[in-house]
């Protein structure tokens, strides 16, 4: 007997495995820094060392956590957005078969830890987990699609991140660029 909901978990699991190398390798880079800037030996005085890893590691961890969880429910629901104006499948049965892409996400995220000590390493992992899952998404709902609706469903995925992707850069240089122009240098 197969039962639907047996990887249900998998999403959750891999969100929490891609943060935790993110945290980790976050966490390692915040240790640096203060080290650098000489107030790591001040944050000794009020904490254990066990206690400021331990902190910054839950910390990066959350923060890590939310992006990918938001991105996430953004990507479930482009998604089921493009299945609505491309897909001939009403009934949902498309959904069903593309839930194993998630299997794809938790070994991405399995595979992640090995690369905790280069953001590279993580940052190639999860590009290349989520550019297998796309290709697996999209041989799993090619038989209800027709050529033009294949196209189409493609060009709009690819379209919708590309426009998140460069907005969300185009305001972090906007930002950075604010930001140093109001240094007094």
């Amino acid at each position: 007997m197969k039962n639907t909901y047996l990887i249900g978990y998998f999403p959750l699991i891999a969100i929490m495995l891609f943060s935790l190398s993110f945290a980790i390798y976050g966490e390692m880079q915040a240790l640096i820094l203060f080290k650098s800037i000489g107030i790591y030996n001040g944050m000794l005085e009020f904490f254990s060392e066990t206690g400021i890893k331990m902190a910054l590691l839950i910390v990066m961890f959350l923060i890590f956590f939310m992006i990918l969880a938001a991105l996430k429910l953004m990507s479930d629901t482009i998604i089921e957005l493009s299945l609505l104006f491309f897909s001939k499948d009403s009934e949902g049965e498309v959904l069903k078969q593309i839930r194993m892409g998630a299997v794809i996400y938790f070994v991405g995220g399995a595979i992640s830890l090995f690369f905790i000590f280069s953001i590279i390493g993580i940052l190639f992992v999860f590009a290349g987990t989520s550019l297998a899952a796309f290709i697996y998404f999209v041989y799993k709902i090619s038989p209800s699609l027709s050529n033009p609706g294949l196209v189409g469903l493609i060009f709009f995925h690819t379209f919708v991140w590309s426009c998140l992707f460069l907005t969300v850069g185009y305001s972090l240089i906007k930002l950075y660029n604010s930001i140093v122009a109001s240094l007094p240098i």
